[in-house]
């Protein structure tokens, strides 16, 4: 079972200026964890996104599609960045998430969102031809 360990953006993430929290322990941290993710054989993917300024959005819709430059206002909808993990259980997913080290220090409001990832099993296999 993979699992995403979704990091939210916030205001702070998507700041000018250095991408580190003003907290230091946070960065090391968050190295110990990924470091003890990856001993365990469960890490399969993590890193850091860049503020919405550098992105951009792809709208659908009438069968036209339409470019949206970043930044977006709405911090509540932009991710800051992730984990990607594999792991047996649900159980074993919620309790690596819990150990997760607090995205931008401990006294700083931030939150994380866990979401299984669809594996080819959940699909019906194609018809035959």
């Amino acid at each position: 079972m993979r699992f995403m360990i979704i990091v939210r953006a916030t205001p702070e993430t998507e700041a000018e200026g250095n991408p580190l929290p003003e907290d230091e322990t946070v960065l090391p941290a968050m190295l110990a964890y990924h470091d003890e993710l990856a001993k365990a054989g469960v890490l399969l993917d993590a890193n850091g996104l860049k503020p919405s300024r550098h992105g951009w959005r792809i709208r659908y819709g009438s069968g036209q599609r339409q470019v949206i430059d970043g930044p977006f206002a709405e911090t509540k909808e932009l991710i800051a960045g992730y984990t990607l993990i594999q792991v047996r259980t649900r159980e074993e997913a919620m309790e690596w998430a819990r150990r997760f080290p607090a995205p931008l220090g401990e006294r700083v409001p931030a939150e994380i969102e866990v979401r299984e990832l669809y594996e080819a099993s959940d699909f019906p296999p194609p018809a035959a031809a």
